[in-house]
């Protein structure tokens, strides 16, 4: 049985299942985008497979990150634009 893990989205902690993306823990946390776009449009997640970009957020203070192809750690920090 998978185990449960904490991790933060936004400030906020969530705990999710070990395996999980960070993309699932961010829309899990019930944000409405990842980052906003050049003219401040939300951006969400296209392809969820790592060819798009869109998924892009801050983890662990790495900016730009690809959260669909990222899994979970214990104590992540994550930050979207969202």
């Amino acid at each position: 049985m998978p185990e449960e893990i904490s991790v933060t989205v936004n400030g906020a902690h969530l705990n999710v299942t070990s395996g999980m993306t960070v993309l699932a823990a961010i829309l899990s946390s019930g944000a409405h985008g990842v980052r906003k776009s050049v003219k401040g449009e939300l951006r969400g997640p296209l392809c969820a497979m790592g060819i798009c970009f869109e998924c892009r957020a801050t983890v662990d203070r790495r900016p730009h990150t690809r959260t669909c192809q990222l899994l979970c750690a214990p104590g992540m920090e994550i930050r979207t634009d969202g």
